[in-house]
């Protein structure tokens, strides 16, 4: 087992404190490898097993755990009131009631709780309701490429080489181990099924999952591109089938809360305001183009953005695309006083400065950065730093 040191890091001062703690993120990502390795962690700080109540409500073992009232019950009989309680459940979403018994452990025990889901709306209805400003969400993304090269046992001297590899596989632990490339596409196939059937078509009311399947496909197929769900409707009605612009909505809505795509909003970088008529759509993980799209060829610029804002997104930024009166910019990052303007690129364009001028024209007092993947448009323009993504993912 890999530490995710990272991960790791951040969840240690938030150990003994009286806030729930929900790990989150998509499916297959490495949530329940964490939670083991809090468990690890719990141990190294004298914490007996004996006070650690670890349960995997996917596993059949616990099956019958999956009501909150008979999990109650079963906790009373394990837990130690004479001892400090440490709860951690893994895909608490499978327990039904589970908001309000999460509350109720808070009172009834001397403890501190860890959890995972691999959906969104666990944060709204009655979490919102139960947990309101009781809890920190710890946001869990497949692997970047520096645990990449971890888990392949290289290290950045290396990354160059594979770096390919990354772009076209991505980054699920279970892919990465894998060195045939006929695999990596089978469990990318199984992966991507098990997320679009069961984290979204199976725990909503989905009456066309042929749709579904077909909005997915689409995002994958336009990474990187501003979309709207009006553009998305034609596309489909062009195909001869009837869809109105609000299932369009809620289908985006569901593929967004199983973590399967990210949404980046306009921002209005002259009117500091938050535009709505279009927006990007990233994948989770880049393997799902190769492996649903088939396109081992395509657009590698839009890919590369994709990978930026994923790392962005690690970094703990708030991601947005920019607009400033007719020019695009790819992403405007904010954290805290902090905002970066960013331009990503596969190479800068022989015959056009479009790249460097979108960022010339922005106000000053704010960091700039050009990002490329061609080593010769390496150094400084006019002030603007030019990285490449390699440097640019392997150092913060």
């Amino acid at each position: 087992m890999i530490n995710r040191e990272k991960y790791i890091e951040r969840i240690k001062p938030m150990i003994d404190t009286e806030f729930v703690k929900l790990i989150t993120g998509v499916r297959r990502s490495g949530k329940s490898f964490l939670l083991l390795m809090i468990k690890e962690l719990l141990n190294s700080k004298g914490i007996n097993d004996d006070q650690i109540l670890y349960l995997d409500f996917e596993h059949p073992k616990n099956f019958a755990l999956q009501d909150a009232d008979a999990l109650y019950e079963y906790l009373k009989k394990m837990v130690n009131i004479k001892k400090k309680a440490y709860f951690l459940f893994d895909e608490i979403q499978e327990v039904s009631g589970w908001q309000k018994l999460v509350n109720g452990l808070r009172v009834a025990f001397d403890s501190d709780i860890y959890l995972t889901g691999s959906n969104a709306s666990l944060l709204s209805g009655e979490m919102a309701t139960y947990l309101t400003g009781r809890y920190i969400e710890v946001k869990v993304l497949p692997l970047s490429f520096e645990e990449h090269l971890t888990f392949k046992g290289r290290d950045k001297h290396e990354g160059e080489r594979y770096f390919q590899e990354y772009l076209q596989y991505g980054g699920f632990p279970s892919v990465v181990l894998q060195n045939e490339s006929q695999l990596k596409k089978d469990v990318l196939g199984g992966i991507y099924s098990s997320i679009l059937l069961r984290d979204v078509a199976g725990r909503a009311t989905v009456r066309e999952p042929e749709l579904l399947e077909r909005i997915a496909i689409f995002l994958l197929d336009n990474v990187g591109q501003l979309v709207s769900t009006n553009r998305i409707a034609n596309t489909i009605r062009s195909t001869g089938r009837k869809v109105s612009n609000n299932t369009i909505e809620s289908y985006l809505a569901l593929l967004e809360n199983s973590f399967l795509f990210y949404k980046a909003r306009r921002y209005d970088i002259r009117g500091k305001e938050y535009l709505t008529n279009q927006a990007k759509y990233y994948a989770v993980d880049l393997g799902f183009i190769l492996s649903q799209v088939k396109k081992v060829n395509s657009n590698r610029g839009s890919r590369i953005e994709n990978l930026v804002y994923l790392e962005l997104l690690r970094r703990g930024y708030d991601v947005f695309v920019g607009k400033y009166d007719t020019k695009e910019i790819d992403f405007v990052a904010m954290k805290h006083d902090e905002m970066i303007y960013i331009q990503v690129t596969d190479r800068l364009p022989d015959a056009s400065n479009r790249e460097t001028d979108n960022l010339l024209h922005l106000p000053t007092g704010h960091k700039k950065l050009l990002i490329t993947n061609n080593w010769s448009d390496v150094g400084e323009y006019e002030g603007i730093p030019i990285v490449h993504v390699n440097d640019f993912l392997l150092n913060n």
